[in-house]
């Protein structure tokens, strides 16, 4: 039997616990349906990868676009499946409410807020302003039974504001307005990630891995990290394999598939009996 989003919900909070997973982001039904059937335990989306797949930049999807797509790949797959939820898709503090409670009406398991802007001269929306943020998103999930997890995010990193202390002041002050589990995406040194997890201990923490590293699983969960994320580094891999396919037929070449899937393999993956 399918599981209920009550069942999914209980299931992602117990995976925050103790350990170590890694939760890897499709970007539509085909590819969260394989990854379910490697053995991972929950998915998480990917704003960049579903962004691109409908021909847009990353952030510039609109709302309706995104609660869509959160509820095509709840209803494809048996897996929890965490919301990257941007920034809340509220002007204000009321709007990521509003927003928020849309998200969780979908069946997602887990979502997550940001505090970046996409203003290069002003980056970071200020802290007191991202706290009251991250009230009303826990207020919305409260509302809607409180199963939902809610992850706040530190963008310091990926948004041009490399400050570690002021990373961490963040994370320790979403903590304190409800998240659930804290992200600072961008953070790479073992330094960086054990000082992120002990300033938000007992809180679980999320790591992201977009690119190659040397940290292994095993790497990571000794430095205490609970999850790990890889963004948009699948999409971007598979955009990579079509584009250097396309460019080759485009030079009248067809070398470029050398490492193409099999049709026989995508529809035995595919097949009602799957």
């Amino acid at each position: 039997m399918p599981r209920t989003v009550a069942e999914k919900r209980a299931i992602f909070r117990e995976l925050h616990t103790s350990g170590c997973f890694v939760l890897p982001n499709p970007w539509d039904v085909g590819s969260a349906r394989y990854l379910q059937s490697l053995g991972f335990q929950a998915l998480a989306t990917t704003s960049s990868g579903f962004a691109w797949s409908v021909g847009k930049p990353d952030n510039h999807t609109p709302r309706e676009a995104i609660l869509a797509h959160l509820r095509t790949l709840v209803e494809a797959t048996d897996l929890p499946v965490n919301a990257d939820f941007e920034n809340g898709f509220g002007a204000d503090a009321h709007g990521v409410a509003e927003s928020v409670g849309l998200a969780v009406e979908t069946g997602v398991a887990g979502l997550s807020v940001e505090d970046s802007t996409g203003d290069p001269d002003a980056p970071l929306v200020p802290v007191e302003v991202a706290v009251e943020r991250l009230k009303a998103a826990r207020h919305a999930i409260d509302a809607h039974g409180g199963d939902t997890l809610l992850v706040g995010r530190a963008e310091n990193f990926i948004a041009g504001v490399p400050d570690l202390d002021d990373a961490i002041a963040r994370l320790k002050a979403y903590s304190a307005a409800g998240a659930d589990c804290l992200y600072a995406p961008g953070i790479q040194t073992r330094e960086q990630i054990e000082a992120v997890v002990a300033a938000v201990t007992p809180k679980p923490v999320n790591l992201l891995i977009g690119w190659t590293s040397d940290l292994t699983v095993q790497d990571v969960a000794r430095l205490g990290v609970r999850r790990i994320s890889v963004g948009g580094a699948l999409a971007r891999a598979a955009w990579g394999g079509m584009m250097h396919a396309a460019q080759r037929l485009a030079e009248g070449r067809f070398d470029g598939f050398g490492n193409a899937a099999s049709g026989a393999t995508l529809n035995g993956l595919f097949g009602d009996d799957a």
